[in-house]
Formats: structure tokens, sequence, C-alpha cells
């Protein structure tokens, strides 16, 4: 049993296809306790270097938001007991139009939706779709917020909020202090915390783990994909498997 909860980032259809679903199987396999997908976006500012070019990469196959939505429902299929998260940027839900994203989620088996470029005060109408169709609209907050947006950003009572644990972007060295413990505190309310951005190593991990229900972790997945994928699928599969093991504290397999 693992030790530490992951939320597991993956690029839909990154490297391709194929290495997309045996990367899946390895942090599943792992002990991932949620997968977060991101629909490629062709500027993912926030998401640092490593993710940013493996967006670009997709979309340079003419890659299409219904596709991701396909990967996503057959993940459901093949681990139904893993909740399944989409992440996002406001462009592609807004284009296709708020509600028929959602619907579209919803339909695709995801557990809810990370937007962060929709407030959860200033949303274009996601929490109204998403409580329509019964997933979730997590919000990200930032340590950058006032104490008075974060207390009413707590009285939404939402089941999730992403705490992001510095303003910045992702795949960078993150310290974990006391200020960032303090604020993962202010902004639990009565939800679940998933807390990561610059989580990288099983020690910055095992010290987060106590203070949220998972530690999500993208860059350092996404830079194992990208290395292992010259290998073919089975060594993304074994890889990511085995980075899962030294997150969770874990030496055999789930």
């Amino acid at each position: 049993m693992s030790k530490v909860r992951i939320m597991s980032h993956l690029i839909a259809g990154y490297p391709d296809d194929e290495g997309m679903y045996a990367a899946a199987r390895g942090l599943v396999e792992g002990g991932a306790a949620y997968l977060e997908i991101q629909l490629p976006f062709s500027d993912p500012s926030a998401d640092g270097p490593a993710i940013q070019k493996a967006c670009s990469e997709v979309l340079s196959r003419g890659y299409r938001v219904a596709q991701g939505m396909k990967a996503i429902r057959d993940l459901k299929v093949l681990y139904p007991q893993v909740p399944v998260f989409i992440m996002t940027y406001a462009n592609l839900a807004y284009c296709i139009g708020i509600e028929s994203f959602v619907a579209s989620a919803q339909e695709s088996g995801a557990e809810g939706l990370i937007i962060p470029d929709l407030p959860f005060d200033a949303d274009e109408g996601l929490n109204a779709a998403c409580e329509k169709y019964g997933i979730t609209s997590v919000i990200v907050a930032a340590p950058s917020m006032s104490a008075e947006r974060i207390e009413k950003m707590t009285r939404e009572n939402r089941p999730y909020i992403y705490a992001a644990l510095r303003a910045g972007i992702t795949g960078e060295q993150t310290h974990l202090d006391e200020s960032i413990l303090s604020f993962i505190e202010r902004v639990r309310g009565s939800s679940r915390v998933l807390g990561g951005f610059g989580i990288s190593t099983g020690q910055q991990a095992a010290l987060l783990a106590p203070h949220v229900d998972a530690v999500v972790v993208g860059s350092a997945f996404v830079r194992l994909i990208t290395s292992a994928s010259a290998e073919g699928p089975e060594a993304i599969t074994s890889a990511l498997k085995e980075k899962m093991h030294k997150l969770t504290g874990c030496t055999e397999p789930s």
C-alpha cells in the first residue's frame, strides 16, 4: 500500500497514443491515487518547458479535444478504480462552449475539471455547469491570494482545492517550509487538498503528504516519458512505475 498518495499528471496524446497508455499503466501499477490528464494547449504558460514542449509536439500532429476525451474514456475503462481529472485552459473550454465541454468531460468519465485561468469567482459558468452534470470544478489556489479571497473561496465548500505551492511555473525546485504548510491549512476548509507545483522527489512528497489528500506531480513524469520514449512503450511503463515507487516510498509494486 502506498505511503504517499500521488496525483499523476499526463498529457493526452504524449508522446503518442500508445506511449500515453503505457505511461498511464506505469503510473497506475506504481500506485497512483488519481490521474490528471492535460488536454494539450498551445500556450500553457504556467506549466514550464517540459510540458510546453510536450503540448507543442502533440498539437503539431493536429490533435483535437475530442481525441483527448476519447483517451480519457479509454483510461476509465482500463482503470475504473482511479479517479481522473481533466486539466486544461479556459480557451479550449470556452471555444467549445462551457456547458458542452463539461458535458463531454462528464461523458468521458472524469471526476472533475482543473482549469487554472477560470477563477472560482469569475468562471464563466463553469461551476454551475459542473453541478448540473455531476462533476467537480476544482479551484486552484495560490499563495499570492489575499486572506479575504481565501476566506471567500473556502465558503464555496468545493470537494477539492488544488493548492499551487508557489507562484511561478511548474518543473522547478519547490521548497516546502512553514509558510507553505500554513497556506495549505488556510485553504483547506472542508475540501480535499491536492498539493503540487514543482514536486519531483520522494523527500518532497513525503514532507507534503501528511498535509494534503494527494501530492501532484507533473513535470517530473513528463521528463521521464520524454527520455524513455525512444526505447518504446515498455520502457515508458517501467520508468514511470519505478518513479512512482520512489515518490510513494514503496519498494515493491502496489
